[in-house]
């Protein structure tokens, strides 16, 4: 076990049975097969399958999809998250190199790059996943990509690197209300220092479109809700998507809540009111859903 993960723990209890709005067809069709034998045959681990993401034939049919760099074992023990959680292998050098290779054979319009936490490395793996972005941006300079980074300790440098890269789009998910961050998440994530990781991107690349999420069904309060619209938008966040929390796995969190769409729509409203860039709120939705449409919408009215 890495130091300072937390134990493991005993499976949840409590499954719930899913509504109506949260049941999807299994995946298929000529688009999500070509890609996923693409992924599968060149050995890149995805974030869709890994987290079991309701949206992967959608995004995979629609020509976008979300890498996971640096292994597929995270050195964080969210209890959200269905990643594998220990002490990751080395990082390969060849990396960046391999994926931005392969992932032009891929003909994508937009990536997700996202990453493990790799808190065993002096920088937390900052500059690997900046190589893999500027390796992507290269071999591939007709499609978009967005980071979705880990908080790096918060280190400035390392978020530097990051914004040097070429990323159209750079996120860090907040991903509950301030009062349940623990245990939700890490003890080495905070609430406090994803807001400080989003506004220091801002503060590096002030025109840098930036984004976050939230999930909901953990038993959080709507007041607690508004009020992390308002500290994300504080810190200078232009993209925002909410979500309902499913438990991928008796070891992971039960539902507290299953959340209706019409709660969704109003939960949109309220964040729309505040001035994000743009908002998209539904069950189904995650952090990636949709990636090529919403920041691209949001950087056309920004910039008007």
């Amino acid at each position: 076990m890495v130091k300072g993960m937390a134990p493991p723990l005993a499976p949840a209890s409590g499954r719930r049975s899913k509504p109506e709005w949260l049941k999807v067809r299994l995946p298929g069709g000529p688009g999500y097969e070509r890609v996923k034998g693409l992924f599968h045959d060149r050995a890149l681990h995805t974030v869709c399958e890994e987290s079991r993401c309701p949206n992967v034939a959608e995004c995979w049919g629609g020509g976008t999809a979300t890498v996971l760099l640096m292994g597929d074992v995270c050195t964080r023990g969210c209890r959200f998250c269905h990643v594998k959680s220990g002490r990751p292998a080395p990082l390969d050098p060849e990396e960046p190199e391999k994926l931005a290779g392969a992932v032009a054979a891929l003909g994508l319009r937009y990536l997700v790059v996202t990453s493990v936490d790799r808190d065993d490395l002096p920088d937390g793996g900052s500059g690997h996943f900046a190589a893999a972005l500027a390796a992507l941006k290269r071999r591939c300079p007709g499609m978009l990509v967005e980071a979705l980074i880990p908080d790096f300790g918060g280190d400035r440098e390392a978020l530097a690197r990051i914004v040097s890269s070429g990323a159209d789009v750079v996120g860090q998910n907040l991903e509950t209300v301030e009062r349940l961050t623990h245990p939700v998440r890490d003890p080495r994530a905070g609430y406090g220092l994803t807001l400080g990781v989003l506004r220091a991107l801002k503060e590096l690349s002030p025109d840098l479109t930036t984004k976050s999420s939230l999930m909901v069904g953990l038993g959080e309060r709507r007041e607690e809700l508004r009020a992390a619209f308002a500290d994300l938008r504080g810190a200078g966040v232009d993209v925002l998507t909410l979500g309902q929390y499913l438990q991928p796995s008796p070891w992971n969190l039960p539902v507290e809540r299953f959340v209706s769409p019409d709660e969704f729509a109003g939960m949109r409203a309220e964040a729309e009111a505040m001035g994000f860039a743009h908002v998209a709120a539904g069950p189904l939705v995650r952090s990636s859903y949709r990636a090529a449409e919403l920041p691209i919408e949001a950087m056309r009215r920004r910039r008007a």
